[in-house]
């Protein structure tokens, strides 16, 4: 009786344990999620109010108004005039910042690799971060204007990439030491040229590093306001993040519009996330051993 007793009061405080972490855990994260959702949900209840006026505590609204997303859809209002496209042009400065991070990032990891000292190159890109970016407004400001790409969205794709790229070169250099050396040799031995290993052997094995770099990019492009401000002025080449300054100059500014915006605003990151999701997922399971 007591031979069989002993484990199981050995047993008992684990169990105990396991399950109170696991509690713990639990609440940690539903904390967290209501911490994180909260904003949100707040900016709906603003968006989906009457007369736009800001959040006086109310929990759950009386009646749900869907005019202000009619409003955003139709355009019916004049600070939301050109608001589709300007979503537009958001949406082509943010896929062409994260495809030329992806470009410059991969290449440059894919050659420091294979360099003797690529890796003090590649921590040596992090030094551009030493200045802050608004330092640099003056300087970047001025230079777009020399070349003739002050009112360009090729002109902020070009200042966005300069702020992704060192972090793209160090993300993408630290996973390509994964990648074993073996494989180039082996593909050199077949007869294949550097582009060839680059494109069917480097590519497909930094599919997790490209993804994360490449959402990263889309963030980094989709969430910057003061360079867009700075350097977009026509009506033609805006952008939404800049130009949801316009609801500031009124005194009484449409806050459920605003909320409405904010909301559709930021569907695209959400459905990028979700859509390239399982390559980041798939590309982490196959992730190669290192050297």
């Amino acid at each position: 009786m007591s031979a069989a007793a002993g484990p199981s009061r050995r047993v008992l405080p684990r169990v105990a344990g396991r399950v109170a972490a696991r509690g713990a855990t639990w609440i940690i994260g539903i904390v967290l999620l209501i911490w994180t959702l909260l904003p949100v949900y707040n900016m709906a209840l603003i968006a989906l109010s009457d007369d736009g006026d800001e959040f006086t505590g109310q929990i759950w609204p009386d009646d749900w108004n869907w005019d202000s997303f009619a409003v955003i859809w139709t355009e019916g209002h004049w600070y939301l005039a050109h608001f589709w496209h300007q979503f537009g042009n958001s949406l082509i400065l943010g896929f062409s910042t994260l495809l030329a991070t992806v470009a410059i990032g991969s290449l440059a990891s894919f050659s420091l690799g294979r360099m003797k000292r690529g890796m003090w190159l590649g921590d040596a890109a992090l030094l551009t971060y030493v200045l802050p970016s608004a330092l640099l407004m003056i300087p970047l400001v001025h230079l777009m204007r020399v070349y003739g790409l002050s009112d360009s969205l090729w002109g902020v794709a070009m200042v966005e990439v300069t702020f992704a790229a060192p972090y793209a070169i160090l993300i993408l250099h630290q996973y390509g030491k994964l990648i074993p050396a073996e494989l180039d040799d082996a593909a050199k031995i077949d007869g294949a040229t550097p582009w060839q290993i680059y494109c069917r052997i480097y590519m497909p094995l930094m599919t997790p590093a490209l993804v994360a770099v490449g959402l990263f990019a889309f963030l980094l492009s989709w969430n910057e306001y003061l360079y867009q401000f700075m350097l977009l002025t026509s009506t033609r080449n805006m952008t939404v993040a800049a130009a949801i300054d316009q609801f500031f100059d009124s005194d009484e500014a449409p806050w459920n519009y605003m909320m409405a915006v904010a909301l559709v605003y930021s569907l695209p990151p959400v459905a990028i996330y979700f859509a390239l999701r399982r390559f980041l997922v798939t590309g982490l399971s196959r992730l190669p051993k290192s050297r």
